[in-house]
Parts: C-alpha cells; structure tokens; sequence
C-alpha cells in the first residue's frame, strides 16, 4: 500500500473504526516482525508474536478516540501498546501465584531472563515518565527500540534531518539513563 493511502487511513482511524482495522491490516506484516523483535529481545519464548500481535491489535480497538494523524505515530502508539502488553506479561509470569520463584530442581538458573523483565519493567516506567517530561523522545525511542526504524525512516516520517533524529536519540538515551537509575534530572 502505498505512504500516501496510509497517511490517509492513518487520518481517518479516529472517524472510522473500519478504516483502523485497514489501516492495522495494512501495516499488519511489519507490525509482526517488530512483535517478533520484541520478543526475541526480552526472551518471552511462551509468548508466540502474533498473539502479542493480536492483543495489541485488541488492545488499540478498545480505544475510542485513538487519533493517528500519520503513520509514524500509528506504528509509535502499537509499538508502545506492545511494549506495555508485554511488560504486563512479564510480570504476570514473574508472579508469586504462578511459582515463578519456586524451584524444584538443583540446575542452575538463568539469572539473565530475570534481570531482563526487571530492566523491561524500569524502562516501560521509565518511558512513561520521559513521555510526561518531554513525548517526542519517548516517540523516537518507541520508534527507534521498539518499532526498529532507522534514523532516516524516523527523519522521514518527522520530515527532518537524520541528524536531527540521531540528536533526539542521544537525548532520549541519556535522560531514559538517569530516569532507570533514579538520578535526578538537571
């Protein structure tokens, strides 16, 4: 489909719920693979991407007033519902009432997977509050670590120089670094 019939099924996502489901369709395979990093990224082997997908597709459809004006922020706003899907089943499975921290065997345990839904569950905290501070980082960041676009896709999309984008990720980077670790900002 071409950029300019999903900027137009972007706009009228909020009027038409059918033209968000096109518009979800549309854009259905590049969705999946960034369901599929994500959950490569954050070792959720239990989770299949196109149930997280599906959810997040769920998830979006309960909105009512969602308003997409373009594509980029279409894809900023899945990738932000897919990551808060995810970090809402990661502490579901790390759960005390689901055994998560109940061993039955003396092998020894893959520290990583835990220290990773720890991290997940700061940066989604973390980026929530970069949101409230400052939304176009925490827009390059979901477009950029959660959606995987490059800087010249972003640059595109925000219709500025890849430079800029690069400067807005530096920025990002560093205040998501001090938010994860409680350092004040300046």
């Amino acid at each position: 489909m071409a950029e300019i019939e999903l900027t137009d099924l972007a706009q009228t996502a909020d009027e038409k719920s059918a033209d968000r489901d096109r518009l979800f369709i549309a854009l259905y395979s590049e969705l999946h693979r960034v369901a599929q990093r994500e959950l490569r990224r954050n070792a959720a082997a239990t989770l299949s991407p196109t149930t997280l997908l599906h959810e997040t597709f769920l998830s979006m459809n309960r909105l009512d007033a969602s308003k997409f004006p373009d594509r980029a922020r279409f894809m900023a706003y899945a990738g932000c519902a897919m990551r808060g899907l995810l970090i809402d089943y990661l502490r579901t499975r790390q759960a005390q009432k689901r055994g998560s921290r109940f061993e039955i065997t003396s092998l020894p345990i893959d520290v990583h997977v835990d220290l990773a839904d720890a991290d997940m569950e700061r940066l989604g905290a973390a980026l929530d509050e970069l949101g409230k501070i400052h939304p176009r980082l925490a827009e390059c960041v979901d477009l950029k670590f959660f959606c995987g676009l490059s800087y010249e896709d972003i640059a595109r999309l925000w219709q500025v120089s890849e430079r800029t984008v690069q400067r807005e990720w530096e920025k990002a980077r560093i205040m998501l670094f001090r938010l994860v670790k409680d350092v004040p900002l300046p």
